[in-house]
């Protein structure tokens, strides 16, 4: 499950570069779709108001916003390959552990000279554990990432550090990323996080909650780092 509220610049951002005629009579795919907390903050209200021929939303369990339940990692194995004109996902991929595989589905169900905008955050924005908080992307990050893409839109947040993207596919021969994320959970910039640390920080991630407030960041990235090495990751 992952809780998402939309910050209002996702919102604004996504009415800013959706296009009417990349919206209109088109089919919509959004991933990452449950939201709670304040469902008014959705770019899907802003979408479907420009009349797709169809919106799914897509997410690991039933609520607001979903139609289906289906894992980011199996989007083509559900929809199959060049199956949507518009992916968005807002606010997603800094949740989800197996970012590549996310990113690698998000791109093969669009469409050629389809859309695909996603948002995520970036280095400086505070943990958020919605189950799970792993990574945070830098705009260059996003270069790389979608170095396959034709990038349309590429900015920083103007009201709070995080990273918003909005990227075309023409032809498309896909690259895979080698870039590191920087961890949330590591402290640093890794190409992964290990079954092992995984499991042990979910495990203790009430603690992390609970306790947040009172220790300080820097400890925290400390403590991170010695779970690291403790558990071989």
């Amino acid at each position: 499950m992952v809780v998402r509220m939309c910050h209002p610049s996702v919102v604004a951002f996504g009415a800013r570069h959706l296009d009417e005629s990349e919206i209109r009579a088109k089919q919509v795919l959004e991933v990452g779709s449950r939201v709670v907390l304040e469902p008014e903050l959705t770019l899907r209200h802003h979408v479907e108001a420009l009349g797709p021929s169809s919106y799914v939303g897509v997410d690991l369990e039933p609520g607001y916003g979903v139609d289906e339940i289906c894992d980011a990692t199996r989007l083509r194995d559900r929809f199959g390959d060049e199956s949507f004109d518009t992916v968005i996902s807002t606010e997603l991929l800094e949740h989800v552990r197996d970012w590549r595989s996310v990113v690698s589905n998000m791109k093969h169900v669009v469409r050629p000279g389809g859309v695909l905008l996603l948002t995520t955050r970036s280095f400086g924005f505070p943990y958020h554990a919605w189950p799970y908080d792993f990574w945070r992307c830098e705009l260059d990050d996003m270069r790389s990432i979608f170095c396959d893409f034709d990038i349309v839109e590429l900015e920083a947040d103007p009201q709070v550090p995080g990273v918003l993207k909005a990227v075309r596919p023409r032809t498309f021969t896909e690259v895979d990323p080698s870039v590191d994320m920087y961890s949330v959970i590591r402290g640093k910039r890794v190409q992964g996080v290990s079954t092992l640390l995984w499991r042990f920080y979910s495990a203790t991630a009430p603690l992390h909650d609970r306790y947040r407030a009172a220790v300080p960041e820097s400890l925290r990235v400390r403590l991170s780092r010695l779970a690291g090495r403790l558990t071989r990751a």
